[in-house]
């Protein structure tokens, strides 16, 4: 399996000087009461990427918690979420997933109220509008069924969420039987499309803890507005370890999600110039 290397960042989209949105306009759909945390980190790295970001949940509580979230940060619009097909349609990548209620009794299929809803959201967007740039991550790709995957697509899973979704297909032929772009999170990365597949080196044991696979989401999605697919996720992958290295050269492991997606710009920001 090849190497991703840092000289391919060259070829990152370049934000350039233009009408409002020229640059990217990217969708997030997450978050329950349980998780109203997941969503926003995804959202604070990918509004530092492209020009805006429409957030949405199916949570009524979530809005409030954005809305708390405006006063600290303005670089988003909350959007109802009886409007969001409205905003699917404005946008050139969504997100979704990060933070939504899946089944609280996994591997026993107790179909909970809360996972079967997210199912039905998840696989409603994904069929109505199959043309546009997807991520799918956390809580949608641990209840949604495989045919409801849409051409390239990029899917985001650990260990765990890749079993759950394909069972025993091998990640490259899952790639190749479902049009997609997987990421197996893993020590080290591996990016699959249907013609090939990348590894992602670096990274520590930092990027296990709770919400790094939230940031990784986010700019991704951001990524991909601008760029193509596969590349979109490597390159996501690679400046995701890289920005964890450079916080574990300062602080060793004690660093969080939140210290991950302020790191993020920093780093990024190096191959925009």
């Amino acid at each position: 399996m090849k190497n991703f290397e840092e000289k391919e960042l060259k070829r990152l989209y370049k934000p350039v000087v233009q009408t409002k949105g020229g640059n990217g306009q990217i969708m997030i759909i997450g978050g329950s009461s349980l998780f109203h945390g997941a969503p926003i980190l995804s959202l604070k790295t990918a509004s530092r990427v492209v020009d805006m970001v429409f957030f949405t949940s199916p949570e009524p509580s979530v809005g409030k918690v954005a809305e708390e979230l405006k006063s600290k940060l303005n670089s988003f619009i909350w959007v109802p979420f009886d409007q969001v097909e409205e905003y699917i349609k404005k946008s050139d990548a969504i997100l979704i997933g990060p933070g939504l209620m899946r089944y609280h009794q996994e591997g026993e299929n107790v179909e909970d109220m809360a996972g079967k809803e997210t199912k039905r959201i998840t696989e409603s967007l994904l069929e109505k509008f199959p043309q546009k740039q997807w991520v799918i991550d956390a809580g949608s790709l641990q209840v949604m069924d495989k045919k409801f995957i849409p051409k390239k697509a990029i899917l985001t899973p650990n260990q765990k969420e890749f079993v759950m979704l394909f069972g025993g297909e091998k990640p490259q032929l899952a790639a190749k039987n479902h049009d997609c772009i997987i990421v197996l999170k893993n020590v080290e990365t591996k990016v699959y499309s249907p013609e090939e597949k990348r590894l992602i080196r670096g990274g520590n044991n930092g990027l296990v803890k709770g919400g790094t696979g939230d940031v990784l989401a986010g700019l991704t999605t951001a990524l991909a507005a601008k760029n193509p697919p596969f590349w979109s996720a490597c390159a996501a992958s690679f400046i995701v370890k890289k920005a964890a290295d450079e916080l574990y050269q300062k602080v060793g492991f004690a660093y969080n999600a939140d210290d991950l997606a302020e790191k993020i710009p920093e780093v990024l920001g190096c191959y925009l110039r």
